[in-house]
């Protein structure tokens, strides 16, 4: 399987023969089905715990196929529902556990790629996310107010500090955070994944999951029997049966510049490597490369309905022009640079914005997921979470708050759609009017409150 189209990230790594397909029937004690990041530090912490576990990852294309490989390569303390939402629902020791947590996921991730020899390119540059408009202005005023009241590490930059880490147009302020690391996503993937077939796990590729049930999974050549069986598909997700309305698979579309010289980099900044992006209400990201290109994403593909998840979907020419567009009004340096990759893919969001991690000790059946395109560094403390359950450890990481919650499904057809495409209108719309006046928009505050976030 040739994966190198499906990212900048897989291009630039050798072609590799995928690992043989599950045929026939598997003995183990954990079986995965996905073999990205969550699958892989779960197999990964499951080792260390206990050496002597039969772990079995099973994978519908190759390890790395989907999001953990196409991502946009932020490795971030972000975490779906804000720290004052989370407080409310869980109080505030909880929702501060939460996010400490996400603090050390990161560090976790960096440590373990130095420890274990993963060149993945990481760097510790932090995020800064700047502000473009009064409206966006009031959004980082805002955010460092709430961050600050929870002791949160957030920083609200001035016009000047906020050009020095990121010379966009158009900068009025912005934030910043210095809990957030860039990598290289499919060589930590396929790192993660030599280590844990090197210590013994099976994984087994181009092998789709057909049925998951307590002690068993199974595919149209085979099964793995096991005492536990953990779920980590994300974003297709809907894909299994029973399992349509758990997530929503989102795209997600990126692009990527040829590398860049020192005479551009001068104009644009990241002189640190920070990933960025600014407060606007339709996500956008980025991040300058260990060989200096600048990648980056965004949200604006329409939901497909159904939950349908189809190869066409990765590339959007309207999308992509529009990315390209947004790049060129950030840095008119980069008018008439080449766009030299250009590809998307689906994540995973919940109904109610929550991710979640669990084990249901009745059945042997767990889960991790709805990472809402935060997951790098979710998907990796998923997985030591996930290790800490299997094994019975006495862990803090088993009573923070997302562990064992549940969301609820999203709305059937066509509600789905209509409900996910027209709020990804209205926050075209929201931004659009704020470019234009000083208010932050209602309608995207209307917006959020109907999707519960």
């Amino acid at each position: 399987m040739d994966v190198r189209p499906l990212s900048l990230w897989h291009d630039q790594l050798p072609v590799r023969p995928a690992r043989p397909a599950l045929r026939g029937r598997v003995e183990a004690d954990v079986a995965v089905v996905g073999a990205g990041f969550t699958g892989l530090w779960t197999a990964y912490h499951l080792q260390r715990a206990d050496p002597s576990l039969r772990i079995a990852l099973v994978e519908a294309g190759v390890a790395g196929f989907g999001a953990s490989g196409r991502n946009g390569g932020w490795c971030s303390a972000l975490y779906p529902v804000g720290i004052a939402r989370l407080a409310a629902e869980v109080g505030r020791p909880a929702a501060l556990a939460q996010y400490a947590a996400m603090r050390e996921a990161v560090a976790g991730v960096v440590s373990v790629a130095a420890t274990e020899g993963i060149d993945a390119d990481v760097a510790v540059g932090g995020t800064v996310v700047v502000a473009r408009s009064a409206a966006q202005l009031a959004r980082a005023r805002a955010e460092a107010t709430e961050a600050a009241e929870f002791g949160l590490d957030v920083d609200l930059l001035d016009a000047d500090a906020a050009r020095a880490r990121l010379a966009a147009t158009d900068v009025v302020g912005g934030t910043y955070t210095p809990h957030c690391a860039v990598l290289q996503p499919a060589k930590l993937v396929r790192g993660l994944a030599d280590l844990v077939t090197g210590r013994g796990a099976q994984l087994f590729e181009r092998s789709r999951v057909t049925g998951i049930e307590p002690g068993r999974l199974a595919t149209a050549d085979g099964e793995v029997r096991a005492g536990v069986v953990v779920r980590a598909t994300e974003g297709y997700t809907p894909l299994l049966p029973g399992l349509r309305r758990a997530v929503v698979p989102v795209y997600s579309l990126v692009v990527a510049t040829a590398p860049l010289p020192p005479a551009v980099w001068e104009r644009i900044g990241l002189r640190e490597r920070e990933t960025f992006s600014d407060h606007r209400h339709l996500i956008v990201y980025g991040q300058r490369t260990a060989d200096d290109r600048l990648v980056f994403g965004g949200r604006g593909a329409p939901y497909h309905l159904g939950s349908s998840i189809r190869p066409g979907y990765d590339r959007e020419p309207a999308v992509f022009a529009a990315l390209e567009r947004t790049l060129v009004e950030l840095f008119p340096v980069l008018a008439g640079v080449p766009i030299t990759h250009r590809w998307g893919g689906p994540l995973g969001i919940t109904r109610d914005w929550h991710p979640s991690v669990g084990l249901d000790r009745a059945t042997g059946l767990a889960w991790a997921g709805g990472y809402v395109g935060d997951g790098v560094s979710t998907a990796a403390l998923a997985g030591q979470t996930l290790a800490d359950l299997v094994t019975g450890a006495d862990s803090p990481r088993t009573t923070l708050p997302w562990v064992g919650h549940r969301s609820p499904s999203w709305e059937p057809e066509p509600l789905r759609w209509l409900g996910a495409n027209a709020g990804l209108r209205a926050m075209t719309w929201a931004d659009a009017a704020e470019r234009r006046g000083d208010r932050p928009s209602r309608l995207a505050a209307l917006v959020d409150r109907a999707l519960g976030r």
